[in-house]
């Protein structure tokens, strides 16, 4: 958990020094999300949908490193589920009784496998520019989610006064709007076993949905806790004042 803390503020810093050199506050439009709120909670059937995204379209460049497969479980996939999406992974283990290094089918314990064996690799595959690991991605950015959500769809057309170099795209919620990142979704780019229609908005709300889980697992465990506690306060208040009453009756 303070590895989790520590990077997060990490990354957040640089990426808040990036959005203030770019010198303007972009205005996010504000999403209506089933986590936010004292008793906001995960929407399974969509996170589920946002993991196929990841796992369709962004695993080929972002890596999810702080996320074991078996984490999937708190989204609802049964264990068997799990063991089956992550034997679809390799994994260097070892080294063998020989001293060998080897590979292996990925296992429930393993973390998220990378699709790149180092970061030169990564750079290299994509004209230079590093795909961040998203597992905290959605803390890192200014806006949280809504900032993930407008990315997502902010895509469009240059205006004629903006002039790109090779590589780089217009999204007018990118901070500076010049993004190295080709817009990642499309519609109809995944088939949605349960038939919910794979337009941009849609998976652009559920990949954002999955990428908050990946960076709050614990959200409603804490909100559980919360109510638990507020809940407690109230009751002790009321037993408290009810002793304070009995014990100054003859005062008062």
């Amino acid at each position: 958990m303070l590895k989790k803390i520590i990077l997060a503020a990490g990354v957040t810093l640089g990426l808040m020094s990036g959005a203030q050199a770019a010198g303007e506050a972009i205005a996010l439009p504000k999403q209506d999300w089933s986590f936010y709120g004292i008793f906001g909670t995960y929407d399974r059937a969509q996170a589920q949908r946002g993991f196929q995204v990841y796992k369709e379209v962004c695993a080929a460049c972002h890596a999810l490193h702080l996320v074991s497969y078996r984490n999937l479980q708190d989204l609802g996939f049964s264990e068997e589920e799990v063991k089956a999406i992550a034997a679809n992974y390799k994994v260097t283990d070892g080294p063998n009784d020989a001293g060998e290094m080897f590979e292996r089918a990925a296992r429930p314990s393993d973390k998220f496998v990378s699709p790149f064996p180092n970061e030169n690799a990564a750079r290299a595959s994509n004209n230079g520019a590093y795909p961040p690991d998203l597992s905290l991605i959605a803390k890192a950015r200014v806006g949280g989610p809504d900032y993930l959500y407008a990315l997502l769809t902010g895509y469009e057309k240059a205006p004629a006064d903006v002039q790109l170099l090779d590589g780089q795209y217009y999204n007018k919620y990118f901070p500076g709007h010049k993004i190295a990142m080709p817009q990642p979704l499309n519609d109809g780019q995944v088939t949605f076993a349960d038939g919910t229609q794979a337009s941009v908005s849609n998976m652009a709300r559920d990949l954002t949905v999955f990428l908050n889980w990946a960076a709050e697992p614990e959200l409603e465990r804490r909100h559980r806790l919360g109510v638990q506690v507020i809940l407690f306060l109230i009751v002790a208040t009321g037993f408290f004042y009810a002793a304070k009453r009995r014990v100054w009756a003859d005062v008062h």
